[in-house]
C-alpha cells in the first residue's frame, strides 16, 4: 500500500480572539457609528457578565433611512475587521437592527423605538459596566 502526502501547507486554525482584540473591534465599530452621525451610543463591557457577548453598542438613528445606513456600513466594516460576515436582523423596517458579530452585539434604532424598548435600563440593572461615548 502506497501513502500519497501533500507537499501544499495545511491550513492553520484560526487563532481565538483575545479579549483586547474584540474589544478593539467594538471600539473600532463604535467610532465608526460616530463618523456616520449615529446619536446617543452607549458603549457597554460585558466582559463575564453575559454569555451573549463581550460588547454591546446601543445607538440611535434619526430615521429609518439612516439607521439602514449605519446598520449597512457596521456590517461592512464588521467583516472587514473579522474576516467573517457579521448576522444582521431587522434591515426591511430599520425601526431596530440588531448586527452581531459572535463578540460584539451592535443595537440600531430609530429614537422613539429605542425608547420603548429601553435596552439601557435592562443592562443598567445587570451592573454591567457603561458609558456614553459622546462626540
Amino acid at each position: 500500500m502506497k501513502t500519497l502526502t501533500s507537499s501544499a501547507p495545511r491550513p492553520q486554525a484560526a487563532k481565538p480572539a483575545t479579549i483586547d482584540d474584540i474589544r478593539a473591534v467594538a471600539e473600532s465599530l463604535a467610532t465608526a457609528l460616530e463618523d456616520d452621525k449615529a446619536e446617543d451610543l452607549l458603549f457597554i463591557d460585558l466582559d463575564g457578565k453575559s454569555s451573549l457577548a463581550d460588547f454591546m453598542i446601543i445607538a440611535s438613528g434619526r430615521s429609518g433611512r439612516h439607521v439602514a445606513a449605519l446598520a449597512d456600513h457596521i456590517a461592512q466594516e464588521a467583516k472587514k475587521l473579522t474576516g467573517r460576515p457579521a448576522s444582521v436582523e431587522g434591515m426591511p423596517n430599520a425601526d431596530w437592527v440588531l448586527i452581531d458579530t459572535g463578540d460584539v452585539i451592535v443595537h440600531l434604532f430609530r429614537p422613539e423605538v429605542r425608547e420603548f424598548y429601553n435596552l439601557e435600563k435592562i443592562w443598567a440593572s445587570d451592573s454591567a459596566h457603561m458609558r456614553s461615548r459622546a462626540h
